[in-house]
């Protein structure tokens, strides 16, 4: 997470908290890291702590909040693209090596299993979900020339089958002897999923 200079000193005192917070996760686990935890690795007494994040769900929706602003520069800067699906192609790549790299993968492998037991964090993840398929369904129907409402009868399960792909990949452990070719498989399915979008543009067109 980068922090602008020009970010007003409130929001730059959040996004420092929330980077806070991603190393308490990575390192302890979303249940294993207390609110004393982050707030200690922030820096920050537990009762000044909480006047910026109540609760967990706060942080992930924050953390989210955070993520999703990134994403949709990206997917603005997929659609001004010539070949929007390549650049997509090129973007999903990007964003799984990224993940590797940098330990988000595992960061959202606990928030994942947490939105399984705990509903306000998985209502909080569906719309995220939610959010990232809308991107990807005006990304078809800009790149295929039609409408958003076919693109969506069309290919809504595509969109999400392509997030459930990006995450599933990203939140593979780096120590596994497997991972690269895992990643090698998993990222031939998303070109061979939108390989069958573009196919069906074609025909249709």
């Amino acid at each position: 997470m980068t922090i602008a200079s020009d970010t007003p000193l409130a929001d730059q005192r959040s996004a420092e908290i929330l980077e806070s917070a991603r190393r308490a996760f990575a390192e302890k686990g979303f249940d294993g890291a207390s609110m004393q935890d982050i707030a200690r690795k922030s820096g920050m007494s537990v009762g000044n702590f909480y006047r910026y994040f109540p609760s967990k769900a706060a942080i992930v929706e924050a953390l989210i909040a955070f993520d999703m602003a990134e994403m949709e520069q990206d997917f603005a800067a997929i659609l001004i693209n010539p070949d929007p699906l390549q650049a997509l192609r090129e973007t999903i790549e990007r964003k799984i090596t990224e993940a590797e790299c940098h330990g988000d993968g595992q960061i959202w492998a606990e928030i994942t299993a947490a939105a399984l037991r705990k509903p306000e964090i998985g209502e909080i993840a569906y719309r995220m979900e939610l959010g990232i398929v809308a991107h990807l369904i005006t990304i078809f129907s800009h790149a295929a020339g039609v409408n958003v409402a076919e693109a969506q009868a069309r290919w809504t399960a595509h969109a999400h089958l392509l997030v459930m792909m990006v995450k599933a990949c990203a939140m593979q452990r780096p120590e596994n002897p497997t991972t690269a070719d895992l990643t090698r498989l998993v990222l031939r399915n998303i070109n061979r999923t939108l390989d069958d979008i573009a196919t069906s543009a074609a025909l249709k067109g």
